[in-house]
């Protein structure tokens, strides 16, 4: 590799610094190795090589980006602002590739200099900024916006530390720090000039303003101060480059000298330690109480620079503070940014001096609300107390949009009390607390859910006193995945397969994959799409013996559920019937099975016991079955660690079939079942979710439905669910077999709290399901043991996917909601780039 490397002189050109071409390509990733990294190929390692390569290509993005924000700026174009705790952006310098139109060009071109894109590709940190699906697809959105030419800002945090990498120890979860900015990110441009000062704690006075005018002034206890970091986000192969700006905390002086000269030396760095706490770490447990403290302090901290950097932006443009509603359209990605209603009631009252009925006007005309889920514990609240101790202006500013809102309601349904209670924006039961969800609902103009069974229920129960009040305010915006990254990206020979079919139009238009229809019925092609998944497979089952030593069989069935371990997503319920399987298979040698693989991903919060507790399960059946030898050749149970955006490109182009059974009415979307299903995976699932519609796409044929409807869980959870009533026949006998201790090595105790939740109480039906779910699996294996039979539905299930795209739902929330056009960026030659700065 030093010798290729070595021909090839650091020398480049001013005019071909951003130029395509494979011999640019080249002079600009040695240039990079020998000026930025200051390496030389004797000593570059593989990171140095990434990082030149990162380098090179950003170079080759930075022109649309100053192009996009230059008419962003000239023409003040109405600007989606996405407001999102978590960005699960996952590697960034592929999907640029792609985006960029060069992948097959770049790799030719390191090819040529002795290396493999591959190694490279390999080399990038993981930007762990999001738990899963929330900020997965906030990262598909800011994808689809720029794709479709949309002007937006992605806003959130820049976590030092994002979600642990997780690693498995004698079968347990152990969580280690992710540090993904060890080596550097050469995605990012640090903006100090733009930072936003931020507020915490302390009290509120009032006093009288030169024109004698009763304002209030928020004396805080301390200040932070937030710096921006931009990551441009490329659309498809246009010439747009959007924003994703994520704050880092820092402290306004870092060294006390007067401290330190006092002998405190802790004390003089003590306030940088304790501000940049605010972005150390993707969500704090927040079990204790200091820990929901600096929760609620990280997610004031991210709006409220956030907001202030659009008035910045607002002053820049020129643009008067009463178009602020006009400038932006604010998305709240859940309840984490609501925060965000009083800030900017705060920042035009208390900063802007507008009176109430003004700032309310803009305030509830900026904000849309999108709800993510379906458990009530997984909407915010905030114990009153701690809520005053970091936020004492915005309490009171909360107090009195409560006051005004309970007004109307008392108007609306009068002497109705209790929907009063209900409705309140401060929960008045034992504890007084903040409702959060109630604020955003209260402050913007439009709310929705996020698959169409999600947002009836949301109607039905979990908002429905806000629907009733507000029935305009309420709509469904099916979630989607850009196909850019979990297409063309991750299934580089399905991609070419369809591009030789159809074209390539359906990456910007994932309907035209319906296309293929046809080809469903097309013998050869059914042999090439047959064979393409075959090969993935095959290059997934090397990844797995890479990373956990076990071996799978590619000709087996890979039987997939990778996400978050809930118990609502019943993991639990799938590794059940697999070990039924194999008490069926040691009870009765000679029965014939189709032989499966079952793959499981994903991380259990740190302190979800019961979660924890099912990955060892999951674990402990696995090292049972793949040494059995009496079941090795027919059953193989994997838990792949540490499930992240990478991971995920690998498993759903090798996976056939995804497990989407979570209990109906729990789920609020799932973006992982489209994942699979555009990938060609065949679909086993309950109505849940996106899964519905999924279904109603796909073709009931070719999905595999088992389990109650929402309606009859609800119905059998009134008459009194006893899981005990389902505990016979195979389920009886997995049971018993973990109770024995066979998987723990005799000990009997080990998944007593297990055994004891599911059998006691089973929140989430598991038991009531397995019957039907067991019957499922087994219509799974007739539908295998056919090979045509599986490919023609496998064909039918991507040719049927085209509604699951981000651009879609982005183009429903731009046209419903953000009444947001899009604006074609025409790319600046470098003269009218130098000419407009010297103006």
């Amino acid at each position: 590799m030093a010798t290729s490397l070595a021909k090839i002189e650091p020398q480049i050109e001013e005019e071909d610094r951003t130029a395509m071409t494979k011999d640019a390509f080249k002079r600009a990733f040695l240039d990079n190795l020998f000026y930025v990294q200051a390496k030389f190929p004797a000593l570059a390692t593989q990171n140095d090589y990434y990082q030149a390569l990162s380098y090179a290509v950003r170079d080759r993005m930075l022109r649309r980006w100053i192009s996009t924000a230059a008419l962003y700026t000239k023409q003040g174009s109405r600007t989606v602002a996405y407001f999102s705790a978590e960005f699960l952006m996952g590697p960034h310098l592929g999907n640029n590739l792609i985006n960029l139109g060069i992948y097959d060009e770049v790799r030719q071109a390191i090819a040529e200099l002795g290396m493999n894109l591959d190694d490279l590709l390999a080399q990038e940190e993981e930007p762990g900024l999001g738990n899963g699906g929330l900020g997965r697809l906030a990262a598909c959105f800011i994808d689809s916006m720029a794709t479709a030419e949309i002007p937006a800002l992605g806003y959130g945090i820049r976590y030092e530390f994002g979600i642990f990498h997780q690693e498995i120890l004698d079968g347990w979860q152990i969580e280690k720090t992710d540090k993904w900015l060890r080596r550097g990110n050469p995605w990012e441009i640090a903006r100090p000039e733009w930072a936003a000062e931020v507020k915490l704690g302390g009290y509120t006075e009032q006093y009288r303003d030169e024109q004698e005018r009763l304002r209030t002034r928020w004396v805080p206890h301390k200040t932070v101060v937030g710096v921006p970091y931009d990551t441009p986000i490329l659309g498809y192969r246009n010439n747009t480059a959007n924003t994703l700006r994520l704050w880092k905390a820092e402290a306004p002086e870092s060294f006390d000298f007067a401290v330190f000269n006092r002998g405190d030396y802790y004390g003089a760095v003590n306030q940088k330690v304790s501000s940049e706490n605010l972005s150390k770490v993707l969500y704090p447990n927040d079990e204790q109480i200091q820990g929901k403290e600096l929760r609620l302090e990280q997610q004031y901290f991210f709006v409220s620079c956030s907001l202030q950097d659009m008035f910045r932006i607002m002053r820049v443009q020129k643009i008067p503070l009463d178009r602020f509603h006009e400038k932006f359209a604010v998305q709240l990605n859940d309840t984490h940014p609501a925060i965000a209603v009083a800030e900017l009631m705060r920042l035009l009252l208390d900063e802007h001096v507008l009176s109430w009925e003004q700032a309310w006007s803009i305030t509830s005309r900026t904000f849309a609300y999108t709800n993510h889920t379906l458990l009530p514990e997984a909407l915010e609240c905030w114990p009153l107390e701690l809520f005053n101790r970091v936020l004492p202006r915005h309490l009171q500013i909360i107090f009195e949009i409560n006051a005004r809102f309970l007004d109307i309601v008392r108007v609306r349904f009068y002497g109705d009390e209790e929907r009063l209670a209900r409705l309140s924006l401060i929960d008045e039961h034992g504890e007084r607390y903040v409702r959060m969800a109630h604020l955003a609902c209260v402050g913007s103009h439009a709310i929705n859910g996020v698959a169409e069974l999600h947002s009836e229920l949301l109607k039905q129960d979990v908002l429905k006193d806000f629907f009733e009040l507000w029935p305009e305010r309420f709509g469904n915006k099916t979630n989607g995945v850009t196909p850019r990254r979990w297409i063309v990206l991750s299934n580089p020979r399905l991609t070419r397969l369809i591009c030789q079919a159809i074209g390539d139009t359906w990456i910007k238009d994932l309907s035209e994959l319906n296309r293929l229809e046809p080809l469903a019925e097309d013998r050869e092609f059914r042999s090439h799409w047959r064979a393409i998944k075959h090969t993935n497979k095959c290059e997934f089952a090397n990844f797995v013996r890479s990373c956990t030593a076990i071996t799978i069989d590619p000709h087996s069935l890979f039987d997939v559920q990778v996400k978050r371990i809930h118990e609502y997503k019943r993991q639990h319920l799938n590794i059940l019937n697999v070990i039924s399987l194999y008490h069926r298979l040691r009870s009765s040698p000679n029965i014939d099975i189709v032989p499966r693989t079952f793959i499981f991903g994903g991380k259990a919060a740190p302190g979800y016991r019961i979660a924890k507790l099912i990955i060892k399960l999951i674990n402990a059946v696995g090292d049972v079955v793949n040494t059995d030898p009496a079941v090795r050749d027919q059953l193989k149970v994997v838990f792949l660690p540490n499930f992240n955006v990478s991971n995920g490109q690998r498993v759903y182009p090798a996976a056939e079939l995804s497990e989407q059974i979570s209990t109906a009415g729990k789920e609020a979307s799932g973006t992982g079942n489209m994942k699979f299903s555009m990938n060609g995976a065949l679909t086993i699932g309950t109505l849940d979710g996106a899964n519905v519609e999924i279904r109603e796409e796909v073709g009931a044929e070719n999905f595999f439905l088992f389990g109650l409807t929402t309606d009859e869980v609800v119905a059998l959870k009134h008459r009194g669910y006893r899981p005990q009533d389902y505990l016979n026949g195979d389920l009886a006998e997995a049971i018993d077999l973990i109770r024995s201790g066979f998987f723990s090595r005799g000990d009997p105790e080990l998944f007593r709290p297990l055994i004891d939740a599911l059998v006691y109480h089973d929140p989430y039906l598991a038991f009531a399901d397995f019957a039907s779910y067991a019957q499922c699996q087994e219509s799974v294996s007739a539908a295998y043991r056919d090979p045509d039979r599986w490919t023609r539905m496998s064909v039918l299930n991507a040719a049927r996917s085209g509604k699951f795209s981000s651009d879609r739902t982005i183009k429903e929330y731009c046209v419903d909601i953000w009444k947001a056009p899009p604006v074609p960026v025409k790319l600046l030659s470098q003269e009218e780039v130098k000419v407009g700065f010297l103006q």
